[in-house]
């Protein structure tokens, strides 16, 4: 008997999972799986997991704010689009150094 587990995670995510998931031979279900094995065979996370990193109160608050930004609707761009966004400003002039 199997199960089906849904996951919800942000579309840019999904697509770059599958990408490199492909890239090995694999598509996202058998990935899953088989971090669902290795979880069971290591007792644990398969990975080291630190609860230290977000010991830093500037951090923990940064983190809570973009998230209630992001539920608020707020669009966070990616590197990528940060950086074209910044270029396109340098272009017309918004930006001055």
């Amino acid at each position: 008997m199997t199960k089906t587990i849904q996951v919800r995670v942000d579309e840019q995510l999904k697509d770059s999972s599958d990408k490199l998931f492909d890239s090995l031979g694999l598509d996202t279900s058998t990935a899953i799986r088989m971090f669902l094995v290795a979880a069971n065979n290591s007792g644990g996370m398969p990975f080291a997991v630190q609860s230290n990193q977000f010991d830093d109160v500037a951090t923990d608050i940064a983190i809570r704010d973009g998230i209630a930004r992001r539920e608020a609707g707020e669009r966070f761009y990616t590197a990528e689009e940060s950086l074209n966004r910044l270029r396109k400003a340098i272009e017309v002039g918004g930006v001055r150094g």
